[in-house]
């Protein structure tokens, strides 16, 4: 049982501010989570139920209208190598056929991070108690990283398929792909551009997720109302 108060009780302690800490004495928080009856399970279960809320939260930050093309953060533009194209597209007065390609390109990584959720969650299910522990006492993105180790090579062979229907769904591929070709014929270009969208996009969607899987996760940790669920009322306090 012992044990069972201090699994509890760290986990508490890493959701304070370092100034709440540090007005806490380490023995009356253990007493008030013994009369609280929790146990070594609820704590578990509580851990997990805040990732899933956390993951639930990022995946629909960014799988709406806008989720990518309307944030300063996460908007894709053209991949790196595509500036000079853009360039002298744009200089030739195609710049609403490159807007159409980039508005395009958004719209299909907000539809395909849909498919994120199912994997995050798997990665959640498969968490042990001592993976759970070494998040509480782990550094404040320890979930982040967590989720990163076992979700980072699943995510993107996941999306690949996903996002390469997504765009193909919203014509990204086919406007991409027109402007690419266009600029390939000028007789100006000596080195050809890939059409293929698919790994830039996937490399983006992955890593804005991991981004707002990180903001959740220091929300849940800071802020008690960002508790929901009745379990994590229980183990985090109300």
């Amino acid at each position: 049982m012992k044990k069972t108060f201090i699994v509890a009780s760290l986990f508490f302690i890493s959701l304070l501010s370092i100034d709440a800490f540090s007005q806490i004495k380490l023995p009356k928080l253990l007493n008030k989570k013994a009369g609280s009856g929790i146990t070594e399970n609820e704590a578990g279960q509580g851990i997990k139920e805040a990732l899933t809320q956390g993951v639930t939260n990022a995946v629909l930050n960014l799988n709406k209208t806008d989720g990518f093309f309307g944030s300063e953060i996460y908007k894709m533009l053209l991949p790196e190598d595509a500036k000079k194209m853009e360039s002298t597209l744009r200089k030739m007065g195609m710049g609403a056929q490159v807007d159409k390609a980039i508005l395009a390109i958004n719209r299909g990584a907000e539809d395909a991070v849909a498919f994120a959720k199912p994997i995050f969650v798997d990665a959640i299910k498969e968490m042990t108690l001592t993976d759970a522990l070494n998040i509480v006492k782990g550094n404040k993105d320890a979930a982040t990283q967590y989720f990163k180790q076992k979700t980072s090579t699943k995510l993107t062979e996941a999306f690949t398929p996903s996002v390469k229907t997504s765009l193909e769904k919203v014509d990204a591929t086919k406007y991409y792909t027109d402007i690419v070709t266009t600029y390939n014929k000028l007789p100006t270009t000596f080195n050809k551009m890939n059409p293929d969208l698919t790994s830039y996009v996937v490399g983006k969607a992955v890593d804005a997720l991991f981004d707002q899987v990180a903001k959740e996760e220091a929300n849940i940790r800071a802020n008690p109302a960002a508790r929901a669920t009745d379990i994590l009322k229980k183990v985090f306090g109300g």
